[in-house]
């Protein structure tokens, strides 16, 4: 007898250890996963950093104060005529200054920018959520197809080991040909290479998993059967593009740029303008030791308050040329809205139709693999009287596991289509894998 083949016994091993260890289900998986995936976590960082880089935006209309201050030490020696003049002394001087802005429309329009750009951060950070729901979501799935293709596998090995072992009893009592035998041994040996190649690909999946959520021997829940397909909410697909217009992150985030643009006219038609400003200052100057002009102690104190104007009148037709570029900006965003806008619709729509294909073909599969089974139990009797050949019943065992394996990815197409739509409206959140694990068993 020959030995277990090394990859057999991991997989063996694995699913052995896997089965002492509780299953997780699609939201558990989707928690590790952003807590520990890096692209999430980059993208979480930035819409920090974002932030802050929006706060800072106001300090243009906040006060700003400042504060000075120095001490010297002079030697002064002056020499006139038969007089000499020579003296050591020290000096300290302080100052505080502060301006408040009182208009400003360019700070204005830049702090209104910066309130904008949170939403477009926002926007940015919600598109790499949605992403992480989906990548698990495809992974997880991923997992429990190449578990089943596993099985299904295995089950029509075991179906052709069982027709060999007839095609061979039959041939010793001489009631059918070495061709029958011959058949079932190559079949037979096709699905054990088939088997190498399937237990390969489970290994992979599971290892994308676990490289995922940062965590080993993650075990997926498998799907309930009987499975129904979750209705189509809302159910047309004009209605899915309504809600993508308004709701899908790309869309968002050019709807900003429209009005960042808009503002940074404002911000250039603000060179035509004055700016005005609150200041005020105070400060102090010690002379304890006299100075150059006196040898007495000198104490100076100031303080002033008052309003400065500045204007620019003319600078080259710098401002002018800036609003025209601002105003061709502001013809590039429109569009780019529009394009994205195009784009987001068409996304969705092979969204919808793709969804509701499935949704039919899930169905039909169904249909097909009943269809299919009373077709192999038709060829096996057939077989047995003596009315089918042996390759007729292999013919349609191969059939009805290949039908099996279209309706088990079907159906995982269907639930991972679902999450797709709405990611191409823009609509989907965490709560959404909560619908999902209601098709997962218990």
């Amino acid at each position: 007898m020959k030995s277990p083949r090394p990859l057999t016994l991991a997989i063996a091993l694995a699913g052995l250890f896997a089965g002492s260890v509780q299953a997780q289900n699609l939201v558990d998986v989707f928690n590790m996963a952003r807590g520990y995936d890096a692209s999430y976590q980059a993208a979480r960082a930035q819409y920090e950093s974002d932030l802050y880089r929006a706060a800072q935006a106001k300090a243009g209309l906040l006060p700003t104060v400042g504060l000075s201050a120095g001490a010297n030490w002079t030697t002064f020696d002056n020499t006139t005529g038969p007089v000499n003049t020579n003296r050591d002394f020290s000096s300290t001087n302080g100052s505080v200054s502060a301006s408040q802005p009182l208009y400003r429309p360019a700070a204005y329009a830049t702090y209104e920018q910066s309130e904008k750009q949170v939403v477009a951060a926002k926007a940015r950070l919600t598109a790499a959520e949605q992403d992480l729901i989906l990548r698990v979501t495809v992974a997880y799935f991923e997992v429990l197809s190449a578990q089943d293709n596993l099985g299904l596998v295995q089950a029509q090995k075991k179906a052709v080991a069982e027709q060999l072992a007839v095609a061979k009893r039959n041939f010793e009592v001489g009631v059918s040909t070495i061709t029958d035998t011959r058949e079932s041994e190559a079949r037979y040996d096709q699905i054990v290479a088939a088997e190498i190649g399937t237990e390969n690909d489970l290994q992979v999946k599971r290892l994308a998993l676990d490289q995922l959520v940062g965590k080993p021997g993650i075990q997926p829940k498998p799907l309930a059967i009987p499975f129904t397909p979750p209705p189509l909410n809302p159910p047309t697909v004009d209605a899915w593009v309504a809600i993508s217009a308004t709701s899908h992150p790309a869309v968002i985030q050019n709807q900003v740029q429209i009005q960042l643009a808009k503002l940074e006219t404002q911000k250039a038609e603000a060179g035509h303008k004055p700016t005005v400003d609150l200041v005020a200052s105070y400060g102090a100057s010690r002379f304890p030791g006299g100075s150059t002009t006196t040898g007495y102690s000198t104490n100076t104190n100031s303080g002033n308050i008052g309003v400065s104007l500045n204007w620019s009148l003319f600078n080259g037709f710098a401002v002018q040329n800036r609003i025209k570029e601002t105003l061709s900006l502001e013809d590039k965003a429109q569009a780019d809205l529009l394009a994205t806008e195009r784009t987001v619709a068409q996304s969705t729509r092979s969204a919808f139709y793709g969804l509701k294909s499935g949704m039919s073909q899930v169905k039909a599969l169904e249909t097909a693999v009943a269809s299919t089974q009373s077709a192999v139990d038709s060829n096996l009797l057939g077989y047995q009287v003596g009315v089918r050949i042996n390759l007729d019943v292999l013919n349609s065992q191969s059939q009805l596991f290949l039908t099996k394996r279209d309706l088990d990815q079907t159906r995982y197409s269907v639930l991972t289509g679902g999450l797709k739509l709405r990611l191409a409206a823009g609509t989907l959140t965490p709560e959404d894998l909560e619908a999902v694990n209601a098709f997962l068993a218990r």
